[in-house]
């Protein structure tokens, strides 16, 4: 049994107290407190003695539970608030279609009654070797080796894997707010930073045990998204996923078109999910998109180009090969689907 201290925070000061006074080098090791809300992740690892805080200090209480309209069009959306009420908040329906199909597209109702905005990014991935104990895993104890490069790895990377780690991240609202160009807002005892979506999340390199550049005493507080209404009438989430109950993608594609009225394509976002140790977002891509009128021949060459440095691990039947063809075809079919009438959420299996 692992022992721990829990604690209540009654703000957000003597939340980072509480943190600080537990792991004074904040230093982000299986022992390190963590902060604690909805809990739909952490307590599955704890269950898992994948970490062993010292201390859970509760921040389920703090006043960061809100989703608001900023003058400037912005959609704030606080960390603690959950992501059903997220989803269905009015003005992400709205203005950000996108991102409330992709919530909703990330787990039953229950899961997304408890869990939080906050706690959706800081998701530690699902491969399979990663919470196997007798397996060895460089993200769960560096310097063992990645079990999964030469093992199953069918739902593992095709993109921006290293020789050390060939997990992907888990979670799809992080691949609509990819898209869609968020900030992250943290705080720790050094003071307040803003973070661009693009550098939230890490690419393993040599250090896969690092999933994102929040630091062990950073608390995320909101997320910021742009306002990009101009996106909501051609925008779409497509997950496929091996089965037809809730479960992690194996590819997904956030699309959305912004359509001038002469039917071309004025600008372009676009994701993928299950492909990468982070949300995947090829900026050239959309730069490629721009200016086009929306037909299967641009798309195929934009998923060439996302897919140009493409690889595949694991072996045999194992391998994440079929990955690459599924991909360039989920592309395709995204991009067809918001140039027509951006289907507001659209999630089918592949069987």
């Amino acid at each position: 049994m692992n022992h721990f201290e829990y604690t209540r925070a009654a703000d957000v000061q003597a939340a980072l107290a509480q943190i600080v006074s537990a792991s004074p080098d904040a230093t982000d090791t299986p022992d390190a407190a963590r902060f604690i809300a909805g809990g739909t992740n952490l307590l599955d690892l704890m269950q898992e003695h994948l970490v062993r805080p010292r201390r859970l200090v509760d921040i389920s209480r703090l006043p960061l539970d809100t989703v608001q309209v900023l003058p400037d069009g912005r959609i704030r959306l606080g960390a603690l608030a959950r992501n059903a009420d997220t989803a269905h908040h009015p003005a992400v329906r709205e203005q950000l279609p996108l991102l409330s199909s992709a919530i909703l597209a990330g787990a039953s109702p229950q899961i997304l009654n408890m869990a939080s905005n906050g706690g959706n990014l800081l998701q530690r991935t699902r491969c399979a070797y990663f919470h196997d104990a007798q397996a060895p895993c460089n993200k769960r104890e560096p310097g063992s080796g990645c079990s999964a490069r030469k093992g199953v790895a069918r739902q593992h990377a095709i993109l921006g894997a290293s020789e050390h780690c060939v997990a992907v991240h888990p979670s799809d609202m992080c691949v609509a707010l990819a898209a869609l160009g968020a900030v992250v807002h943290a705080r720790s005892p050094r003071g307040e930073r803003d973070i661009a979506f693009a550098d939230f999340h890490r690419l393993p390199g040599d250090t896969p045990q690092m999933d994102t550049t929040l630091a062990q005493d950073e608390l995320i507080e909101f997320i910021d998204v742009p306002a990009s209404q101009q996106y909501a009438a051609h925008s779409v989430y497509l997950k496929l996923r091996e089965r037809q109950s809730h479960t992690f993608a194996l590819v997904s594609v956030a699309a959305a078109l912004d359509m001038g009225e002469d039917g071309r394509i004025r600008s372009a976002r676009l994701a993928l999910g299950g492909v990468a140790h982070k949300p995947w977002r090829d900026l050239s891509a959309e730069w490629m998109l721009a200016g086009q009128v929306p037909e299967a021949a641009i798309f195929k060459e934009v998923a060439a180009l996302v897919l140009q440095s493409a690889v595949p691990h694991g072996v045999g039947s194992g391998s994440s090969s079929f990955k690459i063809p599924m991909v360039r075809r989920a592309i395709v079919r995204a991009l067809e689907m918001a140039a027509k009438d951006g289907t507001p959420s659209h999630h089918p299996s592949t069987g």
